[in-house]
């Protein structure tokens, strides 16, 4: 036996405390806890602030430290002070994510996230044991707009818009960037572009572009403040409905759909419905997770993703969408995964309507 070698059951022992690192980091929001480290402080400063126990926060604060949350700084520092009175500052990029006071913010929806998870853990027995016939689960577990119009709507006014502005966004914006089409298109549509902050981002980097945001009513009304927010009402609208139901316009230069295709009853016919709104030599940038067929990769995804498939929802595996996208006309498909956008990697799949 070498003793110096990492156990088998390492990783499986990591699993198992891997909520407690996920309730500590939540507490961490919820408490105000980050937003009190804005400078070095120790347990007990901290602890005083927030009229907190000193004792628990010490823990909960070296908790921290160990997950990467925190750095050792001030006059804390490593000096050999007791744990207590140990300075603790915040890590990189957390400062920047995780606190309230950052334009960047995701620290609320994080906690969408972390809910959704959890309360879908409380009924995964259930399903696994008893299938379709097993009551339903939560629909925080249903983390997309099947959840319900009212209920997507008001996670699009605060946790999605957060994600859009921090991180979807700016992913958009670079993606656009490689493309050559980006700089000749006119006409953008945002297909479930929720509040709208993609649209938003784009139409400022390219001063000729007009587009819609298209969702549900409620949540299309959200994107409006946000466009009228920005003073571009005289180049982006809004337009409420169902992609599987409803017109979606017609003769776009370019549409952006992001996770959208997971919620459609029948991928190909919206497939279909979107390559007649594009005019001829249209593009279609589509992001959206699919099943890797590695391990490493499926380590991210499948997670993140298994309320959507025990609920029947659409989660295709790599390759697949791309394929759908060919079978029903579009050209020059190109495929490529990406870590710079939401939750677990995502397949970027960018497809040519064909025409001039």
């Amino acid at each position: 036996m070498n003793l110096e070698q990492t156990h088998d059951l390492r990783r499986w022992w990591d699993l198992a405390v891997a909520p407690i690192q996920a309730e500590g980091l939540k507490l961490a929001i919820e408490l105000g806890v980050l937003d009190a480290l804005h400078e070095a402080a120790s347990a007990e400063m901290v602890a005083q602030r927030l009229q907190l126990h000193p004792v628990g926060t010490a823990h909960l604060l070296e908790l921290l430290w160990s997950m990467g949350v925190l750095e050792h700084g001030g006059h804390g520092g490593d000096d050999g002070k007791v744990e207590g009175d140990r300075a603790y500052r915040l890590a990189a990029g957390v400062r920047t994510y995780l606190t309230d006071g950052s334009e960047l913010s995701c620290a609320k929806a994080w906690l969408f996230r972390q809910r959704s998870m959890r309360s879908f853990v409380d009924a995964l027995g259930e399903q696994v044991r008893h299938g379709p016939s097993a009551p339903k689960l939560p629909l925080a577990a249903d983390h997309g707009p099947s959840g319900g119009a009212v209920q997507w709507a008001a996670a699009a006014r605060v946790q999605i818009a957060q994600e859009q502005r921090a991180v979807t966004a700016p992913a958009a914006v670079a993606l656009m960037a490689r493309l050559p089409e980006f700089a000749r298109a006119r006409r953008l549509l945002d297909l479930g572009g929720g509040p709208g902050l993609v649209a938003i981002a784009l139409a400022e980097r390219h001063p000729d572009l007009r587009g819609v945001v298209f969702d549900f009513p409620e949540t299309v009304a959200v994107a409006a403040e946000n466009i009228a927010a920005q003073g571009l009402g005289d180049r982006l609208a809004t337009l409420g409905g169902n992609l599987a139901t409803d017109d979606i316009g017609s003769e776009h230069d370019l549409i952006w759909c992001s996770s959208v295709l997971h919620f459609v009853p029948d991928i190909e016919a919206a497939l279909h419905k979107i390559i007649a709104a594009l005019r001829p030599g249209g593009v279609l940038v589509a992001v959206q997770a699919e099943l890797p067929r590695g391990r490493d990769a499926a380590r991210s995804v499948v997670p993140w993703y298994l309320p959507l498939r025990l609920l029947g929802r659409q989660v295709t595996r790599e390759g697949e969408l791309a394929a759908a996208m060919a079978r029903v006309g579009f050209e020059r498909i190109e495929q490529f995964e990406s870590g710079q956008f939401p939750m677990a990697v995502q397949q970027v799949v960018v497809a040519r309507r064909a025409g001039s």
